[in-house]
């Protein structure tokens, strides 16, 4: 499954790097923040946010540096985890009214779990493939409709890969 996943991801980047032709007013940068739906294998669904800093070398290849956090509570067990990814970007933007990317992540995990008077956590590898598609509203402000990523997070010994998280909201461009 795994290997799909990732031919499928490749195909996906290389497509859009073929399709994609040269845009004059490419933003240099762009700068996302928004909501978080996490889902994490042994805790279940979680809330957080999500913010991104994207730097474009091309009209279709840049560099993303993630940052996350998912927060749960149940049972009195307060569950937290953050991920600090980075790695290549590409899209497309052969239409102006919307932008479609994918994107490959690699970086760490933090996790920790909590009771009053007691807590735990560790440090491990993140993993994440995905991409999705911002609405665009003028030349530097545009509303991310979804992004969609698998994570895989390795650490204390063990290894998940039933993960994802689904993130929304709004993308600054320079």
């Amino acid at each position: 499954m795994r290997k799909l996943i990732v031919a499928v991801c490749a195909l996906m980047l290389c497509s859009l790097y073929a399709l994609a032709g040269d845009q004059p007013n490419t933003p240099k940068a762009e700068f996302f923040g928004g909501y978080q739906f996490t889902h994490l294998e042994g805790t279940g669904s979680a809330n957080g946010f999500n913010f991104a800093v994207n730097g474009n070398f091309s009209d279709t290849f840049g560099i993303t540096g993630d940052f996350a956090a998912a927060y749960k509570t149940q049972g009195g067990v307060s569950y937290n985890n953050y991920t600090y990814t980075f790695g290549p970007v590409l899209s497309l933007r052969a239409n102006k009214a919307y932008t479609p990317f994918v994107h490959a992540l690699i970086g760490g995990d933090h996790g920790s779990a909590s009771v009053p008077g007691a807590s735990a956590s560790g440090n491990g590898f993140a993993l994440m493939a995905g991409g999705g598609v911002d609405a665009n509203f003028a030349r530097h402000l545009a509303f991310r409709v979804a992004q969609v990523d698998w994570m895989m997070v390795h650490g204390s010994g063990g290894t998940s890969g039933k993960n994802y998280r689904i993130s929304t909201g709004i993308v600054f461009r320079y």
